[in-house]
């Protein structure tokens, strides 16, 4: 019921395997199925803001100055 492919194979059973999982200078660790790199090429991504991020960033710079025009007003409230 063993794959010998598994992703985490029997130490005991893998040849060449030193205590602790290091392998000895000159060896091959043991081969592991493995995805590395892009399966596809990547689609070129445009230089510009999106409208959505223009409009995010705005209602956020809003929400800043109202919530600074408030805490002034308060402040001013509290002094006088």
């Amino acid at each position: 019921m063993t794959d010998d492919h598994a992703m985490d194979p029997d130490p005991a059973r893998t040849p060449d395997l030193e205590r602790g999982g290091g392998v000895p200078p000159g060896a091959t660790p043991p081969d592991t199925p493995q995805t590395s790199g892009l399966s596809a090429p990547e689609p070129r991504t445009s230089n510009r803001f999106p409208p959505t991020g223009i409009i995010a960033t705005l209602l956020a710079l809003a929400l800043v100055a109202l919530f600074a025009v408030i805490a002034i007003g308060l402040i001013v409230m509290i002094v006088d």
